[in-house]
C-alpha cells in the first residue's frame, strides 16, 4: 500500500487532481452558503452594480462579470473603478461571456469554471515541468494550493488562468515549441498583466542566448499585441491601463519595502502583524530569490527560470503601499514569486527550498477570514 501511495504521489496528476479536489469544494462550498448564488464568488459592490455612491465596493472579480456581461467598454466604463486598468485584463471576461454563449445567467458559472480548470491544468503543467528536471511532482501542491490562487478561483480573479498560461508557454518552450510559448506568453499579459516579468525574462534569456527568432517572436507575438492593445485602452479610456491598482491605489515604491515600512504611519501592531505573517512567507523568499539569481547569473547561468526569480523577487521589494497594506491584494501578487521559487528550485534540484515551500500551504487561513468566504 505505502507503494503504491508513492507511486501515485509521485505521478503529475497527483497535486493536480489534490487542486482539483480542493478548489472544487472551496466554490461548492462558497455557493452552497449563499443560496445556490454563483455571483456570490464575484462579490458585487452596489456602488458599482447600482451606481450608489454610498454602497459597498465588493471586490475585484466584480468587474470580470460585468465585462462579460457587457463588453462595449463605452458602456461598461460606469462600472468599473479605473476603467483602463479592469479592461485590460480582457482575457478571462471574453472567454467566460463566449464559452456561456452569451447568456447572462450561465456567466457566472462559466467564470467559476474557468478559475477551476484553469489552476487544475496550471498546476498540472507546473507537475510536468517538476518531473522533467526529475523533482517529485508533488512539489506542484505548493503552487496548486497557495492562498493567492485560492482567492483567485475563490473571487472570480484572473491569476489561475494567467499564470497557467505562463505554465503551458514554459512547458512548450522547453518542447522546443516556439511558436506556441510565444502565443501563451502574449494570452497570459492578456489575462493579467503581472506576469509581465515571466515574459521579459524569455526575452532575456533569449537575447542573453542570442536565439534571435526567439527574441523576435516573443517581441513581435509574445508583447506588441499587448502594447497595442494599451495604446488602444488610452485611446478609448484617456489612460493606458498599465498601474499599480484600482481605485486608491499608491505608485510603485523607489525604496525597497518603503510599501511595507509605510504601514507603520498608520498601526505599529498592524505593520508588526505583517512583518510576523509576510516577512517569512513573501519578504524573505523574495529576498532569497534575488541573492540566489545573481548567484547563478554571476555563474554565467542565464536562463528564463533564473531570469523569472529575480524580476519576480525585484517586483515584491517595490510593491506600493495599497498592495502591502491588503492582505489578499499581496497574497494574489505573490503568485508569481511562488511559481518562480518553486521552479527555480526544482530546477536546480534544491529539495530543501522545496520542502520548505510546502509551508506555504499555512496561509491558507486567511480563506477563513471572516468575509474571505
Amino acid at each position: 500500500m505505502i507503494t503504491t501511495w508513492r507511486r501515485w504521489t509521485a505521478l503529475p496528476a497527483f497535486p493536480a487532481l489534490t487542486t482539483l479536489a480542493a478548489m472544487g469544494l472551496l466554490v461548492a462550498f462558497v455557493i452552497a452558503s449563499n443560496s445556490g448564488d454563483p455571483l456570490a464568488l464575484a462579490r458585487l459592490g452596489d456602488r458599482y452594480w447600482l451606481g450608489d455612491p454610498q454602497g459597498g465596493e465588493g471586490y475585484d472579480g466584480q468587474f470580470n462579470y460585468y465585462i462579460a456581461l457587457q463588453p462595449d467598454p463605452k458602456l461598461v466604463a460606469p462600472k468599473l473603478d479605473v476603467p483602463a486598468y479592469r479592461y485590460q485584463r480582457i482575457l478571462l471576461p471574453m472567454m467566460a461571456r463566449y464559452l456561456s454563449l452569451g447568456m447572462p445567467a450561465l456567466i457566472p458559472w462559466v467564470l467559476a469554471l474557468i478559475g477551476v480548470l484553469s489552476h487544475v491544468v496550471g498546476t498540472w503543467l507546473v507537475a510536468r515541468l517538476l518531473e522533467s528536471w526529475h523533482v517529485s511532482p508533488a512539489y506542484a501542491l505548493s503552487y496548486g494550493l497557495w492562498i493567492g490562487f485560492g482567492l483567485g478561483v475563490r473571487l472570480d480573479l484572473p491569476e489561475p488562468l494567467a499564470y497557467a498560461l505562463v505554465a503551458g508557454a514554459l512547458w512548450a518552450e522547453m518542447r522546443s515549441k516556439s511558436w506556441l510559448s510565444w502565443v501563451l506568453f502574449s494570452l497570459a499579459l492578456f489575462a493579467k498583466e503581472v506576469t509581465a516579468p515571466f515574459v521579459a525574462a524569455a526575452g532575456l534569456a533569449a537575447l542573453s542566448e542570442r536565439r534571435w527568432k526567439d527574441v523576435a517572436g516573443l517581441a513581435l507575438i509574445g508583447a506588441l499585441p499587448y502594447v497595442v492593445f494599451q495604446a488602444w485602452l488610452w485611446r478609448v479610456f484617456g489612460a493606458p491601463g498599465i498601474g499599480s491598482g484600482g481605485a486608491m491605489a499608491t505608485p510603485f515604491e523607489i525604496v525597497p519595502l518603503m510599501g511595507l515600512w509605510r504601514i507603520g504611519a498608520e498601526s505599529m501592531l498592524y505593520l508588526a502583524a505583517m512583518i510576523i505573517v509576510f516577512g517569512p512567507s513573501i519578504v524573505l523568499p523574495a529576498a532569497w530569490g534575488i541573492w540566489s539569481a545573481m548567484i547563478k547569473i554571476r555563474e554565467k547561468q542565464i536562463n528564463v527560470v533564473v531570469l523569472s526569480l529575480l524580476l519576480n523577487a525585484l517586483l515584491i521589494m517595490f510593491l506600493p503601499f495599497s498592495t502591502f497594506r491588503e492582505t489578499g491584494g499581496l497574497l494574489r501578487f505573490a503568485c508569481g514569486l511562488v511559481m518562480a521559487v518553486i521552479l527555480f528550485a526544482a530546477r536546480y534540484r534544491m529539495r530543501r527550498v522545496l520542502n520548505y515551500s510546502l509551508f506555504w500551504l499555512v496561509l491558507n487561513v486567511f480563506l477563513f477570514k471572516t468575509g474571505n468566504l
